[in-house]
């Protein structure tokens, strides 16, 4: 099986909008991004507030099935996992019950399926992030081979990185998986990145293309989790995550959005 590795990392960003290598990279607008697709499908948001104080994470899931839509996040320990809203109606869990926000010590490990455990249990036994996913595979689920995103957050005495990962099919062909791993080192106050599952709606589902997308992060989450819940498609959205850290400290606050419950925590 052929495989495409890739480690990239991100140049600061110069007042002037270009990058130190002389590449513009245009900060966009989260909301706008949402707004302007119908189905990203699954989404991780990750980056530091424009204080430079804490470190933000975002994670959304999306259906267009009963199976896919009847879901809700609930809290486990540290983390988050899925659950059937309605157990009766629960179909296939293979793919869609999963933890997607697991905490190890100082590191959080936020992914877009089962391969969360895959890098906890792997880390936990000394392997690095990006050796725990040379274990695993894009989803399955055929014709739409549907990525696997991830990310991990790093924040110990007072300093914070995080990286990215997408394993995709390799333009729909399944015996090959393209591997993209992306690195963020001491990451600038009020920028973040934006990595999902689709490019659009489709059938097959077109997978997401190119680096993570250079987004704005507010200081006041509330802002923020409210903004991204407004933005997702109203018919496809189905839950929202939504963490911010004190880098000092590591003291955390969460927020759950679920469409299918009458009150969001």
């Amino acid at each position: 099986m052929w495989k495409a590795d890739r480690l990239g990392s991100m140049d600061k960003v110069r007042p002037d909008g270009f990058l130190n290598g002389g590449k513009a990279m245009n900060m966009l607008s989260l909301e706008q991004e949402l707004k302007g697709n119908a189905y990203p499908g699954r989404g991780i948001v990750i980056g530091r507030t424009q204080d430079g104080k804490k470190a933000a994470i975002a994670y959304f899931i999306m259906g267009r099935s009963e199976n896919s839509r009847n879901r809700v996040f609930v809290e486990e320990g540290e983390g988050i996992r899925t659950q059937a809203f309605d157990p009766s109606k629960l179909s296939d869990p293979s793919l869609i019950i999963y933890a997607p926000v697991r905490v190890l010590g100082n590191k959080t490990i936020v992914t877009n399926g089962d391969q969360t455990d895959t890098i906890y249990e792997l880390m936990d036994k000394q392997m690095t992030f990006e050796q725990a996913l040379r274990t695993r595979e894009f989803e399955p689920d055929a014709p739409n081979y549907t990525p696997r995103i991830s990310g991990i957050l790093h924040i110990e005495n007072g300093m914070y990185n995080y990286a990215m990962s997408i394993l995709k099919s390799n333009h729909g062909n399944p015996d090959a998986c393209n591997r993209f791993t992306f690195a963020y080192s001491n990451p600038a106050a009020g920028e973040g990145h934006f990595i999902h599952t689709y490019m659009g709606d489709g059938n097959p589902l077109p997978s997401f293309e190119g680096e993570p997308k250079l987004v704005g992060i507010p200081n006041d989450m509330e802002e923020f989790a409210n903004t991204v819940w407004e933005s997702l498609n109203e018919d496809n959205k189905v839950s929202l995550f939504i963490r911010f850290i004190d880098i000092e400290t590591g003291v955390y606050q969460s927020k759950i959005f679920n469409k299918n419950s009458y009150k969001n925590k």
